[in-house]
């Protein structure tokens, strides 16, 4: 059986009587051609059977249709889902992913950034807060960041602030005795700094009986297990028979919680409710469900594609125009109540 020939520029160009230069115009800078003429090509395409030739064409044009990403870990249970949510847009984009864990390593994570810039990616989504904004401004690709320092590149976020406000607010209306809010080192910078801010605004304006637990936890359940440990300890021995309303900033580490308390007592003890923040599927998935205040991250995922994507798109045009200014979308939390505030 005879092999099909494939088609080529020049079976198209014979075909719309346009030069191959038009075609390849077409191919590589479509906004050149007037909208008819490019429809004729389109209807083209489709009559040959045209199978477009990848490798050739990134040869071409230098255009890869493939996006970096860089992530702090897998470990936090909110990078793999926001991940999972990156990478399921390609059907919606059509851009393919490069994906590296940072490990919070600045100089292994400017490595990466280089292997990716070699690869020829078209533009790069970090969730890592390892390199300042100011120096992933000056990249030659377009940077989009998730949930972590934007102050020069453009950004998708959480509204981390009302995040920490409702949650603070559910505890309280739970009438805890005292709420506790146990989070990691974070400087005002970064989005999630919001979620800290709004809890002490909260207990502040209302002069309720509160406390801040920051402690450095690492991103292995092995560093993150006995700081938690001690943390429980802590609260029994400080709080006894009070009614302890815990809001952390993060799924992974209310679920290590969870364990050690369930451990421990056998059940989630009546004088504790815990909320989390993510919405990851630890939250859903843990032995007691937890209550978080999730972000939405299918949201978080389709409109940082779309904005590297327009920008992208611009890049390409004959005359770019540059963005004035970065470009800060902001999504709104939304809290799913369970049994850790069952009360």
């Amino acid at each position: 059986m005879a092999q099909k020939k494939n088609v080529t520029f020049d079976d198209i160009a014979k075909y719309t009587n346009f030069s191959k230069t038009t075609i390849s115009r077409y191919f590589n800078a479509p906004d050149s051609l007037t909208l008819e003429n490019q429809q004729i090509i389109a209807d083209a395409l489709v009559k040959l059977n045209y199978k477009e030739n990848k490798v050739a064409r990134i040869l071409a044009n230098g255009k890869t249709e493939f996006v970096g990403i860089i992530i702090p870990d897998l470990y936090h249970h909110f990078y793999s889902e926001i991940l999972v949510r990156i990478l399921s847009t390609y059907e919606t984009f059509g851009y393919k992913f490069l994906v590296f864990i940072g490990n919070k390593n600045e100089e292994t994570e400017r490595r990466y950034i280089r292997e990716l810039l070699a690869y020829k990616i078209e533009g790069m989504i970090i969730l890592s807060h390892t390199i300042p904004s100011s120096e992933l401004a000056g990249l030659p690709i377009p940077i989009v960041t998730i949930e972590r320092e934007d102050e020069y590149v453009c950004s998708v976020n959480t509204d981390n602030y009302m995040g920490g406000y409702q949650a603070a607010s559910l505890l309280a209306r739970s009438q805890c005795d005292i709420l506790i809010h146990v989070n990691t080192p974070t400087v005002e910078k970064v989005p999630a700094y919001g979620r800290l801010k709004a809890f002490l605004d909260f207990c502040q304006e209302h002069g309720l009986r509160h406390e801040v637990i920051i402690r450095e936890m690492g991103h292995t359940f092995e560093t993150v297990k006995p700081v938690l440990s001690e943390i429980v300890e802590h609260l029994d021995t400080a709080y006894p028979g009070l009614k302890k309303g815990i809001f952390f900033s993060s799924d992974t580490h209310a679920n290590v919680l969870l364990n050690l308390l369930i451990r421990r007592h056998g059940r989630l003890p009546e004088d504790y409710l815990i909320i989390g923040f993510d919405n990851s599927p630890i939250s859903r998935e843990a032995v007691l469900p937890i209550s978080t205040m999730g972000q939405q991250s299918d949201k978080l995922a389709y409109e940082a594609v779309n904005l590297l994507v327009e920008q992208m798109n611009e890049q390409k045009k004959r005359r770019p125009v540059p963005l004035e200014k970065p470009v800060h979308k902001v999504i709104p939390p939304v809290f799913y109540r369970r049994e850790t505030t069952e009360r």
